[in-house]
């Protein structure tokens, strides 16, 4: 009997985990992988973005409604799925910003709020993690603070003088950062959409990009998973709260990006295993270790 390779992904609310890295979740799923994603907050405050929903009685129960679609997207998937228990801060608007609502995930101490998802990494025991950059992605304080308390999180799980109370240490060997919108992929993208005669939703984007922080330079690992971009397709309209099924991010023809874009990148944060980069699997470096275990 081989171990088998186990990967937690940590998201701040519910519908990140399928609007990044879904399609790697469910290739890994598909080759025998196990995979638990780690939802910070319940996405209570979060807006609801498609018009459809946007209903007097969908946002009088959103905490229950964001919650059944997780549950929709999790089976989607084919992941295992935990909570962590944060409320939502919000995204605040505004100038100035107004101050993030009391008690919400993002005021919290980085080294206390860690201690649900270092009882999480020592109970599931992974051999990789992915979360967002310092930047979170894009500067949602919750993506911030889920950057925050998972690189915590990933220092101190495998220490047994930290957090002794939280289980058995556990040290996961690689910690990736999900890569989102770079220059490059939007660029590929927007002229295989004028190439093949279509609009691109993107014009205006690449207009404004040289105002936007570019990472592509930073990407270590790409993932070929265009087979499973339609499970990712799935999973995120499974949010139905959060994204429109008419809207923006289903206006590229799936055939068009599994050609011009097949993979989902990320940045390689933290190894404690010999990996060269560039590399194309999050486990490389690991493997081969687990399955002669």
């Amino acid at each position: 009997m081989t171990e088998q390779l186990r990967l937690m992904t940590v998201h701040a609310h519910p519908d990140d985990e399928s609007s990044k890295g879904a399609a790697t979740m469910a290739k890994y799923i598909a080759e025998g992988v196990q995979v638990l994603v780690a939802t910070c907050t319940g996405g209570e405050r979060g807006s609801v973005l498609n018009p459809k929903m946007d209903r007097p009685e969908v946002l009088a129960d959103i905490t229950n409604i964001r919650r059944a679609e997780m549950d929709k997207a999790r089976e989607i998937l084919g992941v295992d799925q935990a909570w962590l228990g944060f409320v939502d801060s919000g995204l605040p608007e505004g100038d100035p910003l107004p101050p993030l609502p009391d008690g919400c995930f993002g005021l919290q101490d980085p080294e206390e709020a860690a201690k649900p998802l270092i009882k999480l990494i020592r109970e599931f025991r992974p051999h990789v993690m992915t979360t967002y950059d310092e930047n979170g992605g894009y500067p949602h304080p919750d993506h911030i603070m889920c950057h925050k308390v998972s690189v915590v999180a990933f220092e101190a799980a495998g220490d047994p003088e930290r957090y002794p109370e939280l289980g058995e240490p556990w040290q996961p060997l690689k910690l990736y950062y999900n890569s989102g919108w770079t220059r490059a992929r939007m660029l590929a993208l927007h002229e295989g959409m004028l190439a093949a005669g279509l609009e691109s939703p993107y014009t205006e984007w690449l207009e404004k990009w040289s105002d936007r922080h570019d990472r592509g330079d930073k990407i270590t690992t790409r993932i070929e998973c265009g087979d499973y971009f339609a499970i990712r397709d799935d999973a995120l309209r499974a949010h139905a709260t959060q994204v429109d099924p008419d809207g923006f991010w289903f206006h590229i023809p799936l055939e068009l990006q599994q050609k011009v874009w097949p993979t989902e990148d990320f940045e390689l944060a933290r190894s404690l295993v010999d990996s060269p980069v560039p590399e194309s699997d999050l486990f490389a470096g690991i493997r081969e270790k687990v399955e002669a275990h």
